[in-house]
């Protein structure tokens, strides 16, 4: 292994033994394919399952697996309308199975996650059986504020980019505190603990992945 790998890997157990001590499931990969075989394998055949917005899960091919996999998927951008895309959260929200990133993490087990709708931090809070959080090792940093910071200043501008959205941080690439229309920064939440015991696990891959 490279030192870089070996870095990650002594990083990775440190961060999961931190998440057991806030009630959550640590695991740590070298690579998205073996990470993404984990995930399937743990989850049943007929299992119900739904994801978050997250360019961590198609990156690792784990979306793709999802989709071919036996699975019953609840799939919101498939709604022809808002009522329908409500419909369809309704069910998310008793899933068996709930994919999704986290935006940043702490080397101390704490997620931070920024959201515009809410539905996906409202998913990680309550609602579905389990909660599987694939991360890539460039979501990890030192406390909350620095995870605050890295997403706001990095992961929200190229998101607003991809997305096409008419906000500050788009031309300008950094957080500007915008209270625009079209904002996504509407709601942060950080994770200290889960209070449900083994709902809540993330996997770790020593790849950079998503923003």
């Amino acid at each position: 292994m490279s030192h870089k790998t070996d870095a990650f890997a002594a990083m990775a157990a440190t961060i999961i033994r931190n998440l057991e001590k806030r009630n959550m499931e640590g695991y740590y990969f070298e690579t998205s394919a073996e990470c993404t075989k984990a995930v399937i394998d743990s989850m049943p055949a007929g299992s119900i399952v739904s994801w978050g917005g997250s360019e961590t899960i198609k990156e690792t091919g784990l979306m793709d697996a999802v989709r071919n996999g036996s699975y019953e998927l609840i799939d919101r951008s498939l709604a022809k309308n808002p009522e329908e895309a409500r419909q369809l959260y309704s069910k998310t929200v008793l899933a068996d199975y709930y994919l999704m990133s986290s935006n940043a993490l702490t080397i101390d087990g704490e997620l931070i996650n920024i959201d515009g709708n809410g539905n996906r931090v409202a998913c990680l809070i309550q609602g579905p059986s389990h909660v599987i959080i694939v991360a890539g090792m460039n979501k990890i940093v030192t406390d909350v504020q620095s995870g605050i910071a890295r997403v706001r200043n990095m992961a929200s501008p190229a998101n607003a980019i991809r997305l096409g959205k008419k906000i500050p941080c788009a031309s300008a690439g950094r957080c500007l505190d915008c209270l625009s229309p079209e904002c996504f920064c509407n709601q942060i939440v950080v994770t200290r603990r889960s209070g449900h015991t083994g709902r809540i696990k993330i996997y770790l891959v020593a790849e950079d992945l998503g923003y």
